[in-house]
């Protein structure tokens, strides 16, 4: 059986796409005792509020006439920012040399945070350029990766 975000994944694709956007994510998260389904977005130029209302209007629809979701939830369509998170393969080949955070679940050197340049992904292990010096992140260790916006 298909995930959630799976089946709202493929419902939405048109009405993305129609939009001239990219579907980033999909999350369907319980947050303070509430579930929320959340579109992230992407487009050449940036995503704007009438990008997010004309998906959320066209795939709200589709939701309510497929109804693949029994419990009540909370809708929300956004850009998937300048930092958002990198979750696959193609993310990190993407934004390859790019400024990442990477956060660690545990203490590692005596942090959790790491900020530096995206030098590799093998696998599922991130390497990352700090100065002069080369971290390897296995995926076990990894909470999350995201993109760092640099002034």
């Amino acid at each position: 059986m298909k995930k959630v975000t799976e089946i709202v994944a493929e419902l939405a694709a048109e009405a993305v796409a129609q939009q001239g956007c990219e579907l980033w994510d999909v999350e369907y998260v319980r947050e303070a005792g509430q579930w929320y389904l959340r579109l992230y977005l992407d487009k050449e130029g940036g995503v704007d509020i009438l990008d997010c209302e004309a998906v959320s209007r066209k795939v709200s629809d589709l939701l309510d006439e497929v109804d693949p979701i029994e419990a009540s939830y909370m809708f929300e369509v956004s850009s998937a920012g300048a930092e958002r998170v990198l979750k696959r393969p193609g993310d990190f080949e993407r934004f390859m040399g790019s400024p990442v955070l990477v956060k660690t679940y545990k203490n590692r050197d005596g942090r959790k945070e790491f900020a530096g340049e995206l030098a590799g992904y093998e696998d599922g292990a991130v390497l990352l350029t700090v100065g002069k010096e080369t971290l390897r992140f296995e995926k076990a260790e990894i909470a999350l990766v995201r993109l760092r916006v640099v002034f």
